[in-house]
């Protein structure tokens, strides 16, 4: 299994937009056969900074997702709601593997 976590720099005052974006990506991860873990907005601390956290099985499984998710109509609309409202300013992404007992 392979966990993509997603730290963004989100416009605080498009909080709305990133929920909107955030809340179309958690089925459409399902839908490539991810989990989803859920998205975490700012609460205390930095109001720019949010989070995602979704698992695959395997590191092909989740380029194999990158890869469908570009031609795919409803990612496509996703990418441009965020392109359209800038309620992202930047992202970086990395990769964990849990341990488990």
């Amino acid at each position: 299994m392979i966990t993509c976590y997603l730290r963004y720099i989100v416009d605080p005052y498009k909080l709305e937009e990133f929920e909107r974006y955030a809340k179309l990506w958690i089925p459409l991860v399902e839908k490539f056969g991810g989990t989803h873990h859920g998205y975490f907005l700012p609460s205390e601390g930095a109001n720019n900074v949010a989070l995602a956290l979704f698992s695959f099985p395997s590191l092909t499984d989740y380029e194999r997702y990158r890869q469908d998710s570009f031609v795919d109509a409803e990612c496509q609309a996703a990418f441009k709601y965020a392109e359209e409202t800038r309620c992202v300013l930047s992202y970086e992404r990395s990769f964990f593997r849990p341990v488990l007992d």
